[in-house]
């Protein structure tokens, strides 16, 4: 893809079109305010970059019939969404819908160079399964902070070795396109935006339990990440004064105390003081514990693993209910790979919120689970870098 919109009106055209699918040149007249010869115009030099094609004649409205235009059918984007253990890729058209999705577990601290080999190992894969003959652009997602001007990780906590490493122009030389690079949670948002559970709301907060915690800011549509770029790091809110030490240095920070991390180490420690049946025998068939088996264990009744996911919970409340106050969102999403945890998690974290929020923020507020699973963050990435390809040159 080597065109791009010459103009605001060009923009908003492709934007239309990749949220709303193919549409008549009538009904996009309805959604611009443009004049029908104005709007003629910018299509046909749509229609000239190959950025758009016809798509057959559109419904009658009354006198001649109107074409359909739709994006060209040929773009592709990828989606990399890179957490702490594992590794997402997909591929999308251009309305960004998924036509394949890849996951490889992957320890984040092994590096930038050994990632980077394995996500372009998956994006190879991809390409040679035929669903896409080269990239028209691609959107990475980071677990930790990005100066999202430069597409560079600033000081990750839990990525050493990633500080300052060029990932947008690396990858860009590699896969040969456009990149783009995001916190991981953003990109969360804005698959839920796009294709979730946030699709029609303007002002929420999508956030994201894993290893770590964080929290995308999405305000009047766009996502917000403050000036340099750390916006939602509300893993490292204290929760707990002089609390357990955190991998940022501070202690008593949330994500210390209810993250993946923090519930499977707690979750050993109940199982080997002999306060869980359930928890003991996983951990004596695995050796480890993760969320997933306190999830498990939940399920199957366990007290203990009831007991973890509640107080995690409750913690996780107290810092959503403050944010509540101070932003007066619209909608709380609640996703990541701790979502397994389900009801149990959600209903401590509403009693929390709706305890302890005004009730002029809570009075109409909805608090649910993602409705995307793992493709939220690769449909966010696509997203990302659609919207910049979507947009004047």
């Amino acid at each position: 893809m080597t065109a791009r919109p010459a103009n605001a009106h060009q923009a908003r055209l492709l934007r239309l079109l990749r949220d709303g699918g193919p549409n008549s040149r009538a009904q996009l007249g309805d959604q611009v305010d443009l004049s029908r010869s104005k709007l003629a115009v910018e299509v046909d030099r749509l229609l000239e970059t190959g950025l758009v094609v016809a798509d057959g004649l559109a419904a009658s409205r009354g006198g001649r019939r109107s074409h359909n235009i739709r994006l060209a059918p040929a773009l592709r984007f990828l989606g990399v969404d890179i957490g702490a253990t594992s590794i997402d890729v997909a591929v999308t058209n251009a309305e960004l819908e998924v036509l394949g999705h890849l996951n490889h577990p992957m320890d984040v601290r092994e590096g930038p160079v050994a990632v980077f080999e394995q996500v372009l190992s998956m994006a190879g894969k991809l390409k040679a399964s035929g669903l896409a003959e080269g990239f028209d652009g691609a959107g990475i997602g980071v677990p930790g902070p990005v100066r999202y001007p430069e597409g560079v990780p600033v000081a990750p906590p839990i990525m050493p070795g990633w500080d300052g490493f060029p990932v947008r122009e690396a990858l860009s030389q590699d896969l040969g396109c456009p990149v783009m690079v995001d916190n991981d949670v953003n990109l969360m948002a804005m698959g839920e935006q796009h294709a979730g559970v946030a699709h029609s709301v303007g002002d929420f907060l999508c956030i994201k339990i894993g290893t770590g915690i964080g929290c995308g800011i999405v305000v009047g549509g766009a996502v917000y990440r403050g000036t340099t770029g750390s916006a939602g790091d509300i893993g490292h809110i204290q929760v707990e004064p002089d609390g357990r030490a955190c991998a940022c240095g501070n202690r008593g920070c949330l994500e210390a105390h209810f993250s993946g991390a923090a519930l499977a180490r707690d979750a050993e420690d109940a199982a080997r003081a002999g306060r869980s049946v359930e928890l003991a025998v996983r951990l004596e068939a695995a050796g480890y514990l993760t969320a997933a088996d306190v999830s498990a264990a939940a399920a199957a009744g366990d007290a203990t693993a009831i007991d973890l996911i509640r107080e995690g919970g409750n913690r996780l409340g107290q810092v959503i209910a403050g944010l509540v106050s101070f932003f007066n969102p619209g909608l709380v999403v609640i996703g990541g790979g701790v979502t397994g945890l389900g009801h149990t998690l959600l209903a401590s974290v509403r009693t929390q919120v709706y305890r302890q929020s005004l009730p002029l923020a809570t009075g109409n507020l909805p608090i649910v689970l993602g409705e995307l699973g793992p493709a939220a963050g690769v449909i966010g990435a696509a997203r990302l870098i659609s919207d910049h390809l979507f947009s004047p040159a």
